[in-house]
């Protein structure tokens, strides 16, 4: 295991990024705050950028990041070997993990999107990393998405053997909730990205991840 790996099974905070809910805002000031904070984790998403524009502010947050951070991309795996990211985030509609793999190497990270524990226990046969399990609470980043819940959260950690990712709609009003299934590491979207202080917000959620 590689040691930027090992950061997987740490507590800790992913943040990952969306342009609906950025709304024009700098998402490289925020990320710099949040950064500070303490993030350890980004994962880079835009479903619209055309590849050139996603390589150039791809470039900015590798160039923020210098290794503070793990910088996942969303389901791009070109971009993710061209950026020489430290991974990527696959989906059950993206890339097939298999050929993902193929593709990046064996150092490289490959994080999977689960809404059940089935999903999460075929996911965990194949080269991948980590799992998310999603959406906990309902989200208006991804309305339509099926959401887990607290107790396939819980069933999970219990069950899988890589490291687990908790995700959808958690902030510091319920993630004390969400930490109490065992799981280590949280994934938050407007947690951050909608907070008027992000270095002040990821201070507050690391609170919570470490108490």
């Amino acid at each position: 295991m590689t040691l930027k790996k090992g950061l997987l099974r740490k507590p800790g905070l992913y943040l990952v990024t969306d342009n609906s809910v950025l709304k024009g805002r700098d998402l490289i000031g925020m990320l710099s705050g949040s950064v500070k904070a303490g993030l350890d984790m980004v994962q880079f998403r835009d479903k619209e950028a055309s590849d050139a524009d996603f390589f150039k502010t791809g470039l900015k947050i590798k160039s923020l990041l210098k290794n503070k951070a793990l910088f996942i991309i969303n389901d791009r795996v070109h971009m993710a070997l061209g950026l020489d990211a430290d991974g990527v985030h696959l989906g059950p509609t993206d890339m097939p993990i298999e050929t993902a793999r193929k593709i990046l190497g064996k150092k490289k990270i490959i994080g999977f999107s689960a809404s059940s524990l089935k999903e999460a226990l075929k996911a965990q046969k194949q080269a991948v990393d980590y799992i998310a399990i999603g959406a906990i609470f309902h989200t208006p980043v991804k309305p339509d998405y099926k959401k887990a819940g607290l107790e396939t959260l819980e069933r999970a950690v219990k069950k899988i053997k890589i490291p687990v990712v908790a995700i959808g709609g958690i902030d510091n009003v319920n993630i004390k909730e969400v930490m109490a299934t065992g799981v280590k590491r949280i994934a938050v979207v407007r947690a951050i990205l909608k907070a008027k202080s992000p270095y002040s917000a990821t201070k507050r959620l690391f609170q919570s991840i470490a108490s």
